[in-house]
Parts: C-alpha cells; sequence; structure tokens
C-alpha cells in the first residue's frame, strides 16, 4: 500500500466518518450510469504508466485526442442533422443553418427512403417526409442541394441499407455542379449492423448487405479520399437503452466485423482505415461520457495495431461524430432540454469529438422549429467562442476520476469484445440476438428506475408542474405529399425509360455476379432510376431480411 493510499484510508477512517456521522450520504452507493462504482475521492493509483495510457495528442495510442492541437486549430465541425417534407423545404433549412454559422451538413431521410420504397408506393403511405426528407430520384437530390456549393460543404447522410444509392447520387450532384468526386468531403453513415441491433431499416440480409459495404470501401479508396466510408455508430445502440460501456463495446465489435469483411474482400488495413469514422452519443452523465470517448480511441487504437496489424497512425485513428442523447429529450418542460444539450455538447467537447450536433428542445414533441434549432446551433458556438474548453488539448486528462473511469470503461468493454468474438463475431451475435437482449435488460432496468423515483427526471418524475410550458411545434404541410407524389410520376414519363432499363438490367448482372456494385448505381442514378426501382431488383437478387 503506498503513503497516499495509507493517508486516504486514514482520513476515511477519521475525518470522513465524523463526518457521516453527523451528516450522512445521499445514497449508500453511487455509480455511473454504467454501474460502475465511484469512490467518494479518486487519488493517483500506484503503477499508472503515463506514455502507454495516455501518451500524447495526435500520437499513439489517441487517449488525448486524435490530432495533436486538437480545437487549437480549428473547432470541431458544428453540424446540424436536418431534413424534413420536400427537397426544397429541406433545402431552406440547410441555407438558413448555413448562414447561421452551421459548418457542416447533415441529412435526415425519410422512413420510405430508408428502407428503398418510392413515395407513390403503398409500403411508403404515412411516412413520406415524415422523419426526414424524401428522395426518389437525382431530381430530389438536385433539389436538395441547390445553391450549396459541394466543394466547399461537407455533408454527412445518415443512411443505411440504401447508403451506396445515396452516396451515388451525391456524387451525380456533384459532377452537375462540376465537382469531381475526388473533392466531395462528408460521410454517409452506411452501418447496417447496428440495424440489425437497435434500429430497424435494414432491407438485405447481412451477408449481400456487408458485399455492399465492402463495394463502397473499394470505391472510395479508388476514387473518393476525402470521403468517409462509414459512419460506425454507437449513437442507436445507446438510443435504444444501452449503457455507456455497451455503446463502445458493440460499436467497436461491429467495425472489427467491417475491418474483417474488407480484408476477406481483398483489401490492405492501410488502404481503407483511414476512411472509416464512428458516430457516438453523447448523454448526460458528464464524467463517463467524457471517460467513454477516450476509452474508445485508446480500444481502438489498440485493436488497429495488434489484432489487424495497422501500420498508417490515420489506420488507428478513432475520429468520431457525437450527438446529443434524443432519447434524453423530455416533452415534459421541453426548455429544460436546452440544459441537458449542453451538458451533453460539453461532455463531447471534452472527450475531443471531430463533429457534433446539438438536438433541439422541442424534438421530444415534432420536428424542431427554426428557433428550436437556431438555439441548439447557438449552444455550441458559445462553447466554441466563450467557454474557453478548446484552448488546451485534454483539459480533463489526468484527473484522477477520469483516467480511473477511462481504464475501466475500456476494461468492461473489451471483456464485451472478447465474448461477441468468441460468439463468430457480429452478424454471428445478432443472429443470436445477443446484443438485442443485453440492451432490452439494461433498457427495462433504466425504465425500472424510472418509475421508481430511484433515478430522477426533472419534470418527469420530479420537480413537476401542474401545467406544462408550451411551445410551439413545426407542422409540415399536408399537401407535401401530394406534390412529391405527381413529381415522381412526371419523371418516369420523361425520362430515357430504355436507359433506366439497360442500367437496371445491368446492375442485376453485376449483383448475381462479383462486380462492384457502386459503378452500376452510379449509371441507374445518373438514368433517374428511382431508389424504389434500384431497390427492387436488388431485393430480386439478394432477398429481405424478417427478424424472426
Amino acid at each position: 500500500m503506498t503513503q497516499i493510499e495509507q493517508e486516504k484510508k486514514r482520513w476515511e477512517s477519521t475525518t470522513v466518518q465524523k463526518f457521516l456521522n453527523r451528516s450522512g450520504e445521499r445514497k449508500s452507493e453511487f455509480c455511473t450510469d454504467s454501474g460502475i462504482p465511484l469512490d467518494r475521492l479518486f487519488v493517483p493509483r500506484p503503477r499508472f504508466d503515463y506514455l502507454k495510457q495516455l501518451g500524447f495528442p495526435g500520437e499513439y495510442p489517441f487517449t488525448r485526442g486524435v490530432y495533436p492541437t486538437m480545437y487549437r486549430g480549428r473547432f470541431w465541425t458544428m453540424r446540424q442533422y436536418a431534413g424534413y417534407a420536400t427537397a426544397e423545404e429541406s433545402n431552406q433549412r440547410f441555407r438558413y443553418l448555413l448562414e447561421s454559422g452551421t459548418t457542416g451538413l447533415s441529412v435526415a431521410f425519410d422512413l420510405p427512403t430508408q428502407i428503398g420504397y418510392d413515395s407513390d408506393d403503398p409500403m411508403a403511405e404515412g411516412e413520406v417526409g415524415r422523419v426526414g426528407v424524401a428522395i426518389d430520384s437525382l431530381e430530389d437530390m438536385e433539389r436538395l442541394f441547390e445553391g450549396i456549393p459541394l466543394d466547399r460543404v461537407s455533408t454527412s447522410m445518415t443512411i443505411n441499407a440504401t447508403a451506396a444509392i445515396l452516396l451515388a447520387m451525391y456524387i451525380a450532384v456533384g459532377r452537375k455542379q462540376g465537382v469531381p468526386m475526388e473533392k466531395l468531403s462528408g460521410t454517409v453513415q452506411n452501418d447496417i449492423l447496428k440495424e440489425y441491433i437497435a434500429r430497424g431499416t435494414y432491407i438485405f440480409p447481412p451477408e449481400p448487405s456487408m458485399r455492399i459495404i465492402t463495394d463502397i470501401f473499394k470505391f472510395c479508396a479508388q476514387h473518393m479520399p476525402r470521403w468517409n466510408t462509414i459512419s460506425i455508430s454507437g449513437y442507436h445502440i445507446r438510443e435504444a437503452g444501452a449503457t455507456a460501456v455497451q455503446e463502445v463495446a458493440f460499436t467497436l465489435a461491429n467495425a472489427i466485423s467491417y475491418v474483417r469483411a474488407a480484408i476477406e474482400a481483398g483489401l490492405d488495413v492501410d488502404e481503407f482505415a483511414g476512411q472509416l469514422s464512428f458516430f457516438f452519443n453523447a448523454h448526460n452523465n458528464l464524467l463517463e461520457e467524457v471517460a467513454k470517448f477516450r476509452a474508445a480511441r485508446r480500444l481502438w487504437a489498440r485493436i488497429m495495431k495488434e489484432r489487424f496489424g495497422a501500420r498508417s497512425s490515420r489506420s488507428m485513428m478513432l475520429r468520431f461524430h457525437a450527438q446529443t442523447a434524443g432519447s434524453s429529450l423530455t416533452a415534459q418542460q421541453p426548455l429544460n432540454n436546452i440544459v441537458r444539450t449542453t451538458v451533453q455538447a460539453l461532455a463531447a467537447v471534452l472527450g475531443g469529438a471531430q463533429s457534433l450536433h446539438t438536438n433541439s428542445y422541442d424534438e421530444a414533441l415534432a420536428l424542431p422549429t427554426k428557433q428550436a434549432v437556431t438555439v441548439a446551433l447557438r449552444t455550441q458556438q458559445i462553447l466554441a467562442y466563450e467557454s474557453g474548453v478548446g484552448d488546451t488539448v485534454d483539459p480533463l486528462g489526468g484527473s484522477y476520476a477520469i483516467e480511473a473511469l477511462t481504464d475501466e470503461i475500456e476494461a468492461r468493454a473489451a471483456e464485451y469484445i472478447d465474448q461477441i468474438e468468441a460468439m463468430g463475431g457480429s452478424v454471428q451475435a445478432i443472429l443470436k440476438h445477443y446484443f438485442q437482449n443485453e440492451i432490452a435488460r439494461e433498457a427495462y432496468q433504466y425504465q425500472r428506475a424510472v418509475e421508481s423515483g430511484e433515478r430522477i427526471i426533472v419534470g418527469v418524475n420530479a420537480f413537476t408542474q401542474a401545467e406544462d410550458m408550451r411551445v410551439d411545434i413545426l407542422k409540415i404541410d399536408e399537401q407535401m405529399v401530394a406534390r412529391q407524389i405527381d413529381r415522381l410520376k412526371a419523371l418516369r414519363k420523361r425520362r430515357d425509360q430504355a436507359r433506366v432499363q439497360r442500367t437496371l438490367q445491368a446492375l442485376e448482372q453485376a449483383a448475381r455476379g462479383q462486380d462492384n456494385l457502386m459503378p452500376r448505381i452510379l449509371d441507374c442514378v445518373e438514368a433517374y432510376a428511382t431508389i424504389g426501382e434500384i431497390c427492387r431488383v436488388l431485393r430480386q437478387v439478394f432477398g429481405e431480411y424478417h427478424d424472426l
């Protein structure tokens, strides 16, 4: 036992015990949201190896940040996730955000677009333009980015099962603007494994889905060096009820599967790994969240170096986008959500995020209004320009509590990853419902704690008001759907039908063989084939996945 540990023991048995005899503490046990016990006081630990566990920013193991100067060079990219109704309405919101100081776009697509149905398909009824923008064809994509220079704006697209199609549409819009694909920058989410685990917008079974993903990897490695080919997402896993530890573990387990699939498809690890990116949730427990981001960075660097033999430092970097926690927003007293979002955004910045989206205070009620999204953006700008938290690299590094939590989260996440690998990897774990059952158990325990009052949610189960605060909400024009469908029908009449059929037949032939699908999908898109028509071809070849 070190002298500090001896002194801590003495302090607890004398000074602390006397105080407890008089006053007590709020709870008998204090834990993080992942159930990690919190010491009353953290002190320096023996055998702490600074160079091995922390190192320096921009160098392996990247615990303290992926870039040497972090936000002293430039701030994180301030993205605001947006998209609703038709391309015109969303284009207006994008322009407003850019004028207000957003430094990157993040596109939300409606449910039919996400699962490969055109707006006039019976399966799309009631969902067109509801949770994002409706995109049926290249014509819609052209409207969506009208007047937005794609050589100067970075765009993130939250799209998975149909990611290859939306990426092809973005490339085609760039070409029409005179921007070659090698100059396009941004991210396509393209993370299908978490759809099977937590979100549900899958189309095809895992095996052909993984083929499409590796085709995107190959295509972008050859043609789009500035593009992030995947955003491996823990965000939706966390939203489904996972803990911070599970978020790290399940996300990195999925990432291991993607890397392994790409290597098996013939790619060298350093050929594609530098274009991988990650997407994490920023939740309420400030210290645990900061430690989570640091632990994820270090664990991923070790996995890439030791398991996959990566040589390039960029291949070992975990670069991530963060979004504040949608599941933490409350419909009751919605203005309280501004405070929640601020704490969560602060955690992301202190944890070293490369880009950030802040949720709007009204999102538990509807899609955000212009006023609400402005407040969300201003939250980021105040953190950047007024708080000073970006003026030094990893400002909480060296905190006894942060370092202890970082080590513990890494160790617990590594244990989960070993269990998943023992099952045969993420795909096998999905088929065995391992992820789904683990998340469901944690979500159930969380809800029980809220309902019992053990976990306090301000304005929900404590500090409630007889009359809730009222806020204006965004209302979508009901005529929007009819306009979208009319334009889709008009497009089908005036396009070159023979060209559409040729490109769709070529896509089917490629899907039945081994050719990379991206060039064929790009041909279809530029012929103005619709997303539904392209997916219909792929459904015929690959089939559909149904979770039993």
